[in-house]
């Protein structure tokens, strides 16, 4: 990376006290130690100890690449692994730090040029991703496994175009029937002779959910993917509605778990 301008000593604590909260002081220790900064701070806490160790590195380099290097190797995706959430939490947080100086961390834990943030709105504006959106939801690993390309490059637009299609290839690839949108849903999911069913269809309550799960299946091809697959991109508002779009797809494919196999007929 070219040379980061130092940092204000303001945001210099705002870092320490946010980096303070992402690891234990054994944590901390030992990426200083693996990046030779010297802590020679005499303090306990956490965070006045960066705040020291960051302040006199930039004072000795006449610029904040050191500190760059310890954040890059102390907020490595690799230490967040099956806490993803957890990691983008404080991804945020940190590149709402950084936007002042123009600086991004990006989901692959490398750091990149942005546009100067001019106000606080503008900066925590500006990392409010759909990820926030998340949280308290449950998204179906089915869903991540066909956008999560889309997902790390902010590509909302696309990720739930891919999500909604790996919804239709996850039905052709468990009934064997080779079709695409209601075409699909009629055959695989008809009550007369269905290839999968969400229950045992043996009351009208039980056929009635099963039919309501078919609509709501071609509901999905019709309202979300059709559209979006017309539409071009640089018309498509639909970031705010991306986070319900993802968690109506996962509630999709926790219903496709439960599905069995019947006795229906060939596939076609």
């Amino acid at each position: 990376m070219s040379t980061v301008p130092s940092f204000p000593e303001g945001q210099i604590e705002a870092l320490a006290r946010m980096l303070g909260e992402c690891g234990s002081g054994t944590d901390i220790t030992r990426v200083l130690d693996a990046r030779s900064l010297i802590d020679e701070s005499g303090e306990s806490t956490k965070w006045r100890r960066l705040y020291w160790v960051f302040l006199e590195a930039q004072r000795q380099q006449g610029c904040a690449n050191r500190v760059i290097d310890f954040i890059q190797s102390f907020l490595i995706p690799a230490r967040f692994v099956g806490r993803s959430e957890d990691f983008e939490v404080r991804r945020q947080e940190l590149n709402t730090i950084l936007a002042f100086s123009g600086l991004e961390y990006g989901r692959d834990g490398r750091f990149r040029g942005c546009e100067t943030a001019r106000t606080l709105d503008e900066a925590e504006k500006r990392v409010r991703t759909i990820r926030s959106k998340f949280r308290g939801r449950r998204i179906h690993p089915e869903v991540l496994k066909y956008c999560q390309t889309e997902l790390l490059q902010d590509n909302y637009f696309h990720a739930v175009f891919e999500a909604t299609k790996g919804l239709a290839q996850r039905i052709r690839e468990t009934s064997g029937v080779d079709r695409d949108g209601a075409a699909l849903v009629d055959r695989v999911f008809s009550i007369d002779r269905p290839l999968l069913a969400i229950n045992t269809l043996r009351t009208e309550t039980e056929k009635s959910e099963h039919k309501g799960f078919a609509a709501l299946l071609k509901g999905c091809f019709a309202a979300v993917r059709n559209p979006l697959a017309h539409e071009p991109k640089i018309l498509w508002e639909g970031e705010d509605d991306a986070a319900d779009y993802l968690s109506l797809l996962s509630l999709l494919h926790r219903k496709l778990d439960e599905c069995v196999t019947t006795r229906g007929g060939g596939a076609g």
